[in-house]
């Protein structure tokens, strides 16, 4: 059972079953805890392919045990998602945790991971359960419906779900708009039916200042 302390630490309660955790995020534990390194980049042969082509890291534990497990990652914002058999598209560097009955993978991005400089995958997670991300800030989730589409900073964008797809354009950019001169070279728009969640704080890009 996930539950937050605060908007930074997330208790994992656990009576012998196991969460993957990002790996080195956990600040205490009572009660008896086992501690196991798990690959990154994904389950299975495509996870250990991703790995190696793109240099993608996802470094998670395994954490399994009896009593609470209090996670943290870098004094960030902490935000609960619940799955229900769908699945959700997260930066690597944004995953916390999750119960141990997701799945995680892989998914290609093609040019909004080369923007990001996070490489050409970014991380899933799947089926039915709780995952925690993590935002630099405290995230907003944001609706997309066919008659309201998103577009959203690649440097702010943190995860995605639901039935949503996603393009990218380039030109005019929003700081151009504020008469600055510059901005991202590229935004995201997403279409359809979900939710983006995204971050107050920009991450740097490879993209840069156009």
């Amino acid at each position: 059972m996930f539950r937050l302390q605060g908007s930074k630490v997330l208790a994992v309660d656990m009576t012998g079953d196991a969460v993957k955790a990002k790996n080195g995020s956990m600040v205490a534990y009572d009660g008896q805890m086992a501690f196991k390194k798990l690959s990154g980049g994904g389950e299975g042969i495509r996870g250990m392919v991703t790995r190696r082509l793109t240099g993608e890291q996802m470094t998670m534990m395994e954490v399994r045990g009896q009593g609470t497990c209090w996670l943290a990652d870098r004094a960030s914002e902490i935000n609960l998602v619940q799955l229900q058999g769908d699945k959700l598209y997260v930066e690597s560097s944004n995953l916390l945790a999750t119960d141990a009955g997701l799945r995680t993978g892989t998914s290609f991005t093609g040019l909004r991971g080369a923007t990001q400089g996070n490489g050409l995958f970014t991380t899933t997670v799947e089926g039915t359960g709780q995952a925690a991300i993590t935002s630099d800030g405290p995230a907003v989730v944001l609706r997309v419906s066919p008659q309201y589409p998103l577009t959203v900073d690649p440097g702010a964008y943190v995860a995605h779900q639901g039935n949503v797809r996603q393009t990218f354009q380039s030109g005019v950019t929003f700081r151009t708009f504020m008469g600055e001169g510059g901005g991202e070279a590229f935004q995201i728009r997403f279409e359809g039916d979900g939710l983006v969640y995204v971050q107050p704080s920009e991450r740097n890009t490879i993209a840069g200042d156009v």
